[in-house]
Formats: structure tokens, sequence, C-alpha cells
């Protein structure tokens, strides 16, 4: 009859059981998991509000001819405001539409950028949890059967009842960091693929508004829309 094991080989057990240092590995992967969770439920309810208001802002674009067209929060969006301020600066240089259009280009560019490095906040952290934790266990597990090793050559023992336990808590830290891991990679992914969209809708939404000034300067009629 074989020997019962010495230890609770529950999660709970394995880890009241376990070397301090693979309880600080445990505990960090799971504060990990926790903060790529959060940031999924955060983020996702941060772009879906602003999608559907660029989608919207990118569809009254597409239907309006004159900034002078544009009014309420159309008005006050972020690269009408941008446009308004460029045409402002270049109030004395209307005549020269290339350089207007160029120095609007560029200015709603940069907007476009800042706009995408304000959307990635939070999203790194998940790429670098999603990157980092399986080796963060992989640690623990190295440190948790080192000392099982040592255990053995202490007992001078290889009875398996007497290595088991330390190896499972070893090796539940390599759980862990999967765990904490594979959500983080796919949120991240999904995160990529969704600011991607969104800079697309931007970008769109860049070139209406593009459209529409140089409508207006084949008009003539900017500098009154600016006003």
């Amino acid at each position: 009859m074989s020997a019962p094991l010495p230890h609770d080989l529950s999660v709970w057990g394995m880890f009241a059981q376990a070397d301090w240092v693979v309880k600080l590995v445990m505990i960090g992967l799971v504060i990990a998991s926790i903060v790529s969770w959060t940031v999924l439920i955060a983020k996702h309810l941060e772009l879906s509000r602003q999608r559907a208001s660029a989608e919207t802002f990118r569809d009254l674009l597409a239907g309006t001819t004159s900034l002078a067209q544009l009014d309420g929060s159309a008005a006050s969006h972020p690269l009408v405001t941008e446009a308004h301020q460029e045409i402002a600066q270049s109030e004395d240089a209307l005549d020269d539409r290339d350089g207007l259009k160029e120095r609007l280009a560029s200015r709603l560019d940069r907007h476009e950028a800042k706009l995408a490095r304000k959307m990635t906040q939070g999203v790194t952290i998940v790429g670098t949890i999603g990157a980092t934790a399986p080796f963060v266990g992989l640690f623990g597990t190295v440190w948790g059967i080192m000392n099982s090793f040592i255990g053995i050559s202490e007992m001078q023992t290889t009875n398996l009842a007497v290595v088991a336990p330390g190896i499972a808590e070893a090796l539940l830290a390599t759980a862990l960091g999967l765990v904490a891991a594979i959500p983080a990679v796919v949120i991240y992914n999904h995160f990529a693929r969704a600011i991607a969209a969104h800079r697309a809708i931007v970008a769109d939404s860049a070139a209406a508004l593009l459209r529409v000034v140089s409508r207006d300067l084949s008009r003539g009629t900017l500098k009154r829309a600016a006003d």
C-alpha cells in the first residue's frame, strides 16, 4: 500500500505550502491576470463609445459641403477645432491653397497620432503581461523544483510521496503564468485590431474634412466659414 502524500494538494494548499519566492510569483501572476481583465472591460467601454461617436461624425462629414454647415457638437469636434485653428493662424495666407492644405493635413495627422497614443494606454501593459507571464511562471517553477531537489538531497530519498508535493507546487506557478498570459495575448490582439479600425475611421474623417476645406477654398468662402 502506498503511503499517503504528506501535503494538501489542493490549489490553495499548494500555494500555502510553497516557498516564499514561489508565493510572490503566484501573487504577481494573479494580480497581472486581474489587470488584464480590468483593462479589457474599461478599454472595451471606452473604445465602443469613441467608435460610435467617430462613425457618426464621419457619416456627417460625408454629407457636408462647407465648414459653415457644421454646428452644435460637430462644430466643436476636435478635428474641426484643429481645422479652425490652422485656418485662423493662416488667415493672411489663405490664397496659398496648397500650403494651407499641406499644413492642415500635417496638423490632422498629428492629431490622429496623438489620439492613437491615447487609445493604446493600458493596452501596452496587457501586451507586456502576455509576453512575460509565461517566463515569470517558469521562474517560479524552476525555483520550486530547485528547492525540491534540495529537499531530496537533505532527506536522501526519492520517494514520490516526498518529491511530488514540491514539484506540484512548482508546476502551479507555470500554470498560473499561462492563465495570465493566454487571455492577455488574446486581449492585446483584440484591442490592436480595434484600435487600427478606429484609426481608420479617424483617418476617413480627416480626409473628409480636408475635402470640405478644399471646397471652401475653391469657392473662396473659407474665411467666412472660419469666422
